[in-house]
Formats: C-alpha cells, sequence, structure tokens
C-alpha cells in the first residue's frame, strides 16, 4: 500500500507540473488575446505603400488620399467598426495659458470611431461626434500625459487650448495607454479629421483606414475582402501588385503566444520525464508485487485462473494506480493554473485538452509500466508457485 500511493504521488507530480504548467500558458494567452484586442487587436489598417524594386524597375504609389479611404469605409459593408485618420503634425507643442508641453506632441486628425479602432478609451468626458465632424467643431481630445502636464490641478474638460495657433476646446482626456503602443501613446491630441485637413492643409499627406472586426477568425475574410474593394478603388489593374499596405495589429500578440509555445513544449517534456520516472518506479512496484504474492499467483492458477486472468489482474492495478494519482494531479495542475488566471485577471480556466492528454498519458504509463510484471505472473507455473516459500 505504502509503496502504491508513493507511486501514485510521484505519478500525480508528473500530472500535476504538466496540467498545472499548461493551463497557466492557456491563461496568459486569452490575457494577451484579450489586451491586444482591447488594444486593437482585431484591428487592421490600409496604409500606404512606399516604393517596391520589380524587376529592374522601381515601383512608385500616391499617398492614400482622404477621398480614397473615405470611400472606402462608407463602402465596406463587412461587420466592423471602421475609422479614417491621419497624423498631421508628430512635432506639436500644446499651450494652455502658461503652461505648454515639449514639441512632441502628435495630432491626428480623425472620426469618431478612430479611439476604437486604435484601442483608446475615454478617461474622463466624451468622444468626438459625427456631428463634431461634420460641422467642424473645433474640439480635441488629449492623452493623459498632455493633461497631466497642462492641467495638474482641475479638469481639463471644457478649457481652451491653443494647438499650433489655432484654439481647441478639450472634450474629453483619454484613459493612460503607454508609449509601448506607438510613438507618443499618451502624448498626442485627437481632433475632427475635417478641422485637420483645414488647419493643417498638406497636399501629399497620406490618409489611414482602420477596420475593427468583432473576433480574430472574422480578420481573414474581411482582409480579403477590403483588398478587392481597395483595390478597385485605388484603380489597381489586374496584373498589378497591390499600391497599398494591409497591416495587422495583433502581429505582436501572435509574435508572444508563438513564443510560450516554446514553454509549452518544455513543460511538456518536463511532465513525460518525470512519468517516466513514475513508471520505472510502478514498474519496480509490481514486480516486487507478483514475487511477494507468487503463492497467491499458483493458488488462483490451482483452481482454474487462466493465463489471461492472471495477466488482466496486474495490469490493471497498474493502470489503476495511473489513473488515481493522474486524477489527484489532474485536480492540482487544474488550481495551480488557476491561480495564475486568477492573478492575470482571466476568467477560470478548465483544459479539457490538457485533461484528456493526462488521462492518456497516464493510461499509457499503466499498460507500458504495467504489463510485463502483468506477462512475468501470468507465465508462472502453478506447481512452482505453490512450493515458492
Amino acid at each position: 500500500m505504502l509503496r502504491a500511493i508513493l507511486t501514485m504521488l510521484i505519478i500525480a507530480i508528473g500530472i500535476t507540473a504538466l496540467v498545472g504548467i499548461l493551463t497557466a500558458i492557456d491563461a496568459i494567452k486569452s490575457s494577451i488575446t484579450d489586451e491586444f484586442t482591447n488594444m486593437g487587436a482585431n484591428t487592421f489598417t490600409l496604409i500606404r505603400k512606399y516604393n517596391s524594386e520589380v524587376g529592374n524597375e522601381t515601383a512608385r504609389f500616391k499617398e492614400i488620399e482622404y477621398r480614397e479611404a473615405n470611400d472606402f469605409i462608407n463602402t465596406f459593408d463587412f461587420p466592423s467598426v471602421k475609422s479614417v485618420h491621419a497624423v498631421v503634425d508628430f512635432t506639436a507643442t500644446v499651450k494652455f495659458k502658461s503652461e505648454k508641453t515639449n514639441p512632441n506632441v502628435q495630432i491626428i486628425g480623425a472620426d469618431e470611431n478612430y479611439i476604437f479602432t486604435s484601442g483608446y478609451q475615454i478617461e474622463e468626458g466624451r468622444n468626438l461626434t459625427s456631428t463634431d465632424v461634420t460641422s467642424n467643431t473645433r474640439v480635441v481630445l488629449i492623452g493623459a500625459e498632455i493633461a497631466k502636464t497642462l492641467f495638474e490641478r482641475g479638469s481639463p474638460l471644457e478649457k481652451l487650448i491653443n494647438i499650433k495657433g489655432g484654439k481647441y476646446r478639450v472634450v474629453g482626456v483619454l484613459k493612460e495607454k503607454g508609449n509601448a503602443s506607438g510613438f507618443g501613446g499618451d502624448r498626442l491630441c485627437i481632433i475632427p479629421i475635417n478641422v485637420a485637413r483645414q488647419q493643417f492643409p498638406y497636399d501629399n499627406r497620406t490618409y489611414t483606414a482602420s477596420v475593427m472586426v468583432t473576433s480574430q477568425e472574422d480578420m481573414t475574410a474581411a482582409i480579403s475582402e477590403a483588398t478587392g474593394l481597395f483595390r478597385n478603388i485605388r484603380g489597381d489593374k489586374l496584373s498589378d501588385e497591390n499600391s497599398f499596405r494591409i497591416r495587422r495589429s495583433d502581429n505582436l500578440a501572435a509574435i508572444l503566444i508563438e513564443n510560450l509555445s516554446y514553454v509549452t513544449v518544455a513543460a511538456t517534456v518536463i511532465g513525460l520525464i518525470t512519468l517516466l520516472g513514475a513508471a520505472i518506479g510502478l514498474m519496480n512496484i509490481m514486480l516486487v508485487s507478483v514475487t511477494e504474492r507468487t503463492k497467491e499467483i499458483g493458488t488462483r492458477k490451482a483452481i482454474g485462473a487462466k493465463i489471461k486472468t492472471i495477466r488482466s489482474q496486474f495490469l490493471i492495478e497498474a493502470i489503476l494506480i495511473c489513473q488515481l494519482g493522474g486524477a489527484v494531479g489532474i485536480v492540482l495542475g487544474i488550481a495551480i493554473g488557476n491561480v495564475t488566471s486568477l492573478l492575470i485577471g482571466t476568467s477560470f480556466i478548465i483544459p479539457w485538452a490538457w485533461i484528456l492528454l493526462g488521462v492518456v498519458l497516464c493510461l499509457v504509463t499503466g499498460v507500458a509500466a504495467g504489463y510485463y510484471p502483468a506477462q512475468k505472473a501470468a507465465a508462472l507455473d502453478p506447481v512452482e508457485a505453490l512450493r515458492y516459500e
């Protein structure tokens, strides 16, 4: 009994390591996906394509005009949130009374859907409205860093700030996003796109159309449909390559999740090594058991037990020990994995695939470790077994 319990614990530790680590990895993947979804991970953008080499010639592509980007978001009927925007200044200085920022503020002209496709959220105040965009209202959303710099005390809402000589009324403050999200993630001002076109006129400016689909599963279909539509709007010929680029914002999430796959492989190897040690220990226990129960085996054979019956008895014992250890390991693994899930704020996970893997591994371990001892027990000569001891 003691040897059997110790073997069960060895198997339980192996399965706990395997299921626990893999469950934790699933929780981390879920967290990464959720975070990038909040940051616009289900979004793709149609941006300008710069020069490319075609044979010995250099293909030159024109900027995406406002008309083209606007036509696209008005005619693209795939279920999604669509927006158009342009960065009109990278080095602006924003002023409020005697306070001013460094000349590193990004000014973006956008429509009312831009904050959704770019993953921003409103911390205070409201978003731009379609009326603001169509009526050329001089309102602005400011980033968290600008709000801290210009308005250390009091709310910035309804205050007039100066952007490149123009007065704008602050209607909203964006939730802090961090600079990792791009150039000056919190050092930006978002103004209505028509106002931006008036105050910051530039003939060769390029515009960007963004699309946020419902889920990542829809990305491929949406990108395919968007490509065909925008080729038509841009006048690309059938024989020509795309005159624009499509950039998926979930690329970083995909890279991180891909890197986690190496951790998954390492965890699987660790679990398998532990199970291999458990299998060797189980085989040793079953061989000892066969030796200790030799007389019992002889007695059973003498009263009619078949070879198949003896083999099945010892094989079932080995499998049962493995499955009991596996059950304990699965429960502990799920608990440990979901502690990680709780710490990073994701929902409770039941890793059915890893549970099934644990059950199968325990079954294989039981058969592999128990077959030889069972076969040895079944092959004992009943007369010699009865005379044992």
